[in-house]
């Protein structure tokens, strides 16, 4: 009977409509597993359980005394997101949703002991304190990012990594996206959550096939790739008109998008409302999505200080930024402080060698690293041969560069929300796509990310409160200079 209902609730599981659903046929499906009793037991070797423990007990003593003074202090012994290393992976593999309850409870509480410092109201703790503190514990634990890959038509899987991540109130602040991931990373960045729900439909996604089109596909029995003006005029369509400083003006929103010189004697930039305010987003995109050989090179757009339109880098121009920076680990962090990372992954050239940690044997995982280290270690002694040869072969360098490029990146993060390759034909990567190939995709993101939730929601939520409580105190002190000096608001 027990083996009965675990088929039955894993049917449906893989079936299920929302997440609400999923959430609740996992929970169940986790009972008839036997893994509530792993959850409410405190014991693990993948954590150090006991100070997790300890110091659980201490918050939620100090917290429901109100000694304000004593919470500051057991706060400031530590707040990051791997104490005792409750962030292993292998914490939240074992069941389906969440993990072991004390780890739960702990970062739940670390959440409860934050507000009960920052809405204090008692004398016992200054303003200048709590502020000195505030800042200080953002800049220990530092914020997750979520990075969009290349991936050509795959890169609509990302729209329902997008979709789960927003209606599950979990959408980091930091989002950086190159090539396809670019087009994604811009739409979040330039619209509203509200405004976003018209997108996740597929009739009003990038690329859509009109009726006409659809049926030469059918006569012919293939397709078109999607052509460069084609791209430009769906970007303009569906990209506003706006820099980088004005997005995240109005979303508040931190987006960065990569892009690759295409002389070979320059080096690759992640575009950002910090490094290139002034950069319109939608020419960021096109030069992001030039893959070279199919759509021509780039040259970045601005808008100066009086509004008009200009080049930006006159004279320099740019290609897919996924050939040099598909996901921006390194940039991200020195930038925004970022120490964790979300991947929504979908390049085709390297989804066979990459892996979710959380669910890879160990053997697996070896095996896995140790192909990638060889191609990685094959491609930079053949390239060290060949670039001897490269001032007579221009074309070749920047093809073997983009090579060595490509293979050399890392791909992988913290959590990892990998595309099913299956879903579109691989001749089907630069075409466009029939309303059901783009639902497929936008699905299969959609449901690959519901696993993640819970994990994402646990290890996220420390980060995204502190960053809630440093936002509200800007806009008191904005508001309180506005007081103070009237001519400010205007």
């Amino acid at each position: 009977m027990i083996s009965l209902k675990r088929e039955r609730l894993k049917r449906q599981l893989r079936t299920a409509g929302n997440y609400t659903e999923w959430k609740d046929l996992a929970i169940q499906l986790d009972k008839a597993n036997g893994y509530d009793a792993w959850k409410r037991d405190d014991e693990s070797t993948d954590f150090d359980h006991v100070e997790i423990r300890s110091r659980l007990d201490k918050l939620r003593k100090f917290r429901n005394i109100g000694d304000h003074q004593a919470l500051l202090f057991t706060l400031n012994e530590g707040i990051h997101g791997n104490m005792g290393g409750m962030g292993n992976p292998k914490l939240y593999n074992k069941a389906l949703f969440g993990t072991k309850e004390v780890i739960i409870e702990y970062v739940e509480e670390i959440a409860k002991a934050l507000l009960e410092i920052h809405r204090s109201t008692h004398k016992d703790i200054t303003i200048e304190e709590k502020l000195d503190f505030f800042q200080r514990a953002s800049h220990c634990f530092g914020r997750s990012a979520l990075m969009l890959s290349g991936g050509a038509q795959l890169g609509n899987f990302h729209l329902g990594v997008i979709k789960a991540l927003i209606e599950n109130n979990v959408l980091p602040s930091v989002i950086s996206g190159s090539s396809a991931g670019s087009i994604f990373a811009a739409l979040v960045g330039t619209y509203t959550d509200e405004e976003l729900h018209s997108f996740f439909e597929p009739k009003n996604i990038m690329v859509r096939v009109e009726e006409e089109s659809t049926k030469v596909m059918r006569l012919l029995g293939q397709r078109n790739r999607v052509q460069s003006k084609h791209l430009a005029e769906s970007l303009n369509r569906i990209i506003p008109n706006m820099t980088f400083q004005e997005a995240f003006a109005k979303t508040g929103r931190k987006i960065n998008i990569s892009v690759a010189p295409y002389q070979s004697n320059q080096k690759s930039r992640l575009l950002n409302d910090i490094a290139s305010p002034n950069v319109l987003i939608h020419s960021a995109v096109m030069a992001s999505c030039a893959i070279p050989g199919l759509f021509p090179p780039v040259t970045l757009m601005a808008k100066n200080k009086d509004g008009i339109v200009q080049e930006y880098l006159s004279g320099r121009q740019w290609v897919d930024g996924s050939l040099s920076n598909d996901l921006p680990s390194k940039r991200l962090a020195r930038m925004y402080r970022a120490n964790h990372f979300i991947v929504s992954l979908t390049n085709p050239l390297l989804l066979p060698f990459v892996s979710d940690k959380a669910k890879r044997s160990n053997l697996v995982s070896a095996a896995t690293k140790l192909s990638k280290t060889i191609i990685q270690e094959t491609t930079q002694f053949n390239y060290t041969l060949v670039k001897p040869f490269f001032k007579y072969f221009p074309k070749l360098a920047t093809i073997a560069s983009n090579i060595n490029s490509i293979v050399q990146q890392d791909y992988s993060g913290d959590i990892n929300i990998i595309a099913d390759f299956s879903v579109i034909g691989p001749h089907n990567l630069l075409a466009p796509l029939t309303q059901e190939e783009l639902q497929a995709l936008i699905r299969n993101g959609e449901v690959t990310t519901w696993p993640k939730i819970e994990y994402i929601r646990i290890t996220t939520l420390v980060g995204r409160l502190l960053d809630q409580i440093l936002q509200d105190y800007e806009h008191k002190g904005i508001e309180l200079l506005q007081k103070v000096l009237p001519e400010f608001s205007h």
